[in-house]
């Protein structure tokens, strides 16, 4: 049975930072960082019978913005609808309802996200980033 949770303790630490260092967003974190990520995030662990099969963490100030990062099911149990079953309860978190600007990037996942109402910006010129 799947079940999903926002309790930090349950989370699987070695299992996230296993699948995030070979991501092409995530290569290389260390697992210091990865714990240092989930400390400050509102983080969801999805379970398979107790098995950690996936992850998100969203940075929010649980009024008006949430930023989505490192959604993941890992390569084994995809195709079977998990990830939906991830963002839709990402999406029905009440902590969340009052949020009204979510964003996030994707190389690759488009398609999913896109299913929940995630669309290209509207007005990319007022959005504006610095990367180190």
């Amino acid at each position: 049975m799947i079940t999903i949770s926002t309790d930090k303790e349950k989370l699987q630490i070695y299992v996230i930072h296993q699948f995030l260092t070979e991501t092409y967003w995530a290569k290389g974190r260390t697992l210091e960082e990865v714990k240092k990520t989930i400390e400050h995030c509102l983080c969801f662990g999805m379970y398979l019978d107790g098995k950690q099969i996936g992850f998100a963490r969203l940075a929010t100030d649980y009024t008006v913005f949430a930023y989505l990062m490192d959604v993941f099911v890992l390569p084994e149990y995809r195709g079977k609808g998990y990830s939906k079953q991830l963002m839709k309860a990402i999406n029905e978190e009440p902590q969340l309802q009052s949020c009204k600007v979510w964003m996030l990037k994707t190389s690759d996942a488009h398609k999913l996200y896109k299913q929940f109402g995630y669309t290209e910006l509207k007005h990319p010129e007022k959005v504006m980033e610095r990367l180190l």
